[in-house]
């Protein structure tokens, strides 16, 4: 009997003891916001839940600019509520001919859109080989009076209309070999679980000395990320390239190479910015374009183990082009989509993206996304967009632009109208199968109701909840009616 009040007080211990883990649990979840996607936590960039309120939303242009030898760089404030909530920073280069973006890698997984021209991407997969290699290398064995030639990992033709996924901590690189500018907008999902640091943005350059370059007052650019709060002499202080922290005996060591040359390394008095521009046109390992696209999407590689599913993972889709939409009407415009079922790697980086292309007056359905923030970038024409939250309330109703982003947050209604000119845009979705619900159309939820569901719900006769559900037939692209003039 002397063991009843044992286990009494052990039974007692142990109701304590998971009261104040689930209490831990519960003030751990309140503080950084968690909520899930695909069964898995996404962290709620800091807020707790009842904070990410959007009770107005606005289309936003860069908040300031960053000046470079070779381009410019733009920057949209990541303290802006409608990034903030969605976990997302948003940066966008110009590029110039010649000019050479520094490589460097950033703390979350990121999605690259050429907006305009084209150049070459090179990514250092890590672990990887250096594959590409001269004929002259390959023989060097043969005949060791060869001079030395280059060999370095696939290097990529990119275009306009180009989606590139980068998984966090991967360094890359972009050149522009042509006359016209290169133009890359790039979203970091700050808020995916690859980013084991804080939800600020951060982006590692190896090389270069990008401080030399700051502008703006909210917040600073810096290879620490943007640091908020603080001066911008400060940020100066003690920033540049990620060698520039390094002793240089260490960095001799390391690269088997005088301390000379590790001290120019860190390039600390190099004032060009990020974007450099190439004396001499860079010369590199490629093949032709269309024996690269036959050689490895068409053919394939020889099965390789990690290799054939990492070191040659395909990186880039092309969503521009016409023939690929995945919905087209003739009358209003089509849509193209990249996720993971035709871009593998997007499922490890859980994200997607989509372009939309509206003519003249055309409408995209009313929708909700289902399992995704939606943050578009608007490169061409003009529209009206309007985004609904779960209280009925309007938190945009505006004009929206080329060079504008605005985000559509998680399950909150919106409709899209082209102006004149017609409507562009892409759209990065934190999810890598994204998916949307429309509300009017052939395939809307209003379909899927029945009529008496309809005519109840609204106080309509059976014949207006008819008209309701009927009235329009096309999806999700819906072409300009008598009512469909838009107006500014």
């Amino acid at each position: 009997m002397a063991s009843v009040p044992c286990l009494v007080s052990l039974s007692l211990c142990l109701l304590v003891l998971s009261h104040a883990c689930s209490a831990q649990l519960e003030q751990v979840t309140s503080q950084h916001g968690w909520t899930r996607v695909r069964g898995e936590q996404r962290r709620g960039e800091g807020y707790s839940l009842d904070e990410c309120q959007f009770s107005r939303l606005s289309a936003r242009e860069p908040d300031r600019r960053l000046t470079s030898e070779a381009g410019v760089t733009d920057v949209w404030d990541e303290n802006d509520d409608q990034f903030r909530c969605a976990g997302a920073a948003a940066l966008r280069h110009t590029i110039e001919e010649r000019g050479l973006l520094l490589p460097a890698y950033t703390n979350a997984p990121k999605l690259v859109y050429v907006d305009q021209g084209q150049g070459y991407h090179g990514a250092a997969i890590p672990g990887c080989a250096e594959t590409f290699q001269s004929q002259e290398e390959s023989q060097q064995q043969q005949d060791p009076r060869q001079g030395f030639r280059d060999q370095h990992q696939k290097i990529r033709k990119v275009r306009e209309g180009d989606v590139i996924a980068l998984p966090a901590g991967v360094a890359d690189w972009f050149y522009n070999d042509a006359q016209t500018p290169l133009v890359l907008v790039q979203i970091m999902d700050t808020s995916n679980p690859a980013n084991q640091l804080d939800n600020n943005f951060r982006k590692f350059f190896l090389a270069g000395n990008p401080q030399q370059q700051i502008q703006g007052q909210r917040g600073q650019f810096s290879g620490q990320g943007f640091q908020r709060g603080e001066s911008q002499s400060h940020q100066e202080q003690r920033s540049g390239n990620i060698f520039q922290g390094f002793d240089e005996q260490f960095l001799a060591e390391a690269f088997n190479v005088d301390t000379d040359l590790a001290r120019r390394m860190k390039n600390e008095n190099d004032n060009r910015g990020v974007i450099v521009r190439v004396e001499d046109r860079l010369q590199f390992l490629t093949p032709e374009f269309s024996e690269e696209e036959r050689s490895e999407y068409q053919r394939g590689r020889p099965a390789n183990g990690v290799e054939e599913t990492f070191c040659s993972a395909r990186l880039k889709q092309n969503i521009n082009d016409p023939s690929r939409a995945d919905v087209y009407n003739p009358r209003a415009g089509r849509i193209t989509s990249v996720n993971s079922h035709n871009l593998p790697i997007l499922r490890s980086l859980r994200l997607s993206a989509q372009k939309g292309h509206l003519y003249q007056n055309a409408i995209m359905a009313p929708h909700w996304n289902i399992n995704a923030h939606s943050i578009c970038y608007f490169t061409r024409g003009t529209g009206r967009v309007q985004i609904v939250d779960e209280n009925g309330r309007s938190v945009f109703d505006g004009e929206v632009r080329e060079g504008q982003i605005l985000t559509a947050p998680h399950n909150f209604a919106v409709v899209k109208r082209a102006g004149g000119e017609g409507l562009e845009w892409v759209a990065f979705k934190t999810n890598d199968q994204a998916k949307i619900s429309q509300l009017a159309g052939r395939v809307s939820s209003m379909r899927a109701f029945p009529e008496e569901v309809i005519a109840n719900s609204f106080q309509v006769s059976r014949e207006e909840a008819r008209r309701l559900k009927f009235n329009r037939d096309e999806v999700t692209l819906f072409s300009p009616g008598s009512r469909s003039q838009y107006r500014a």
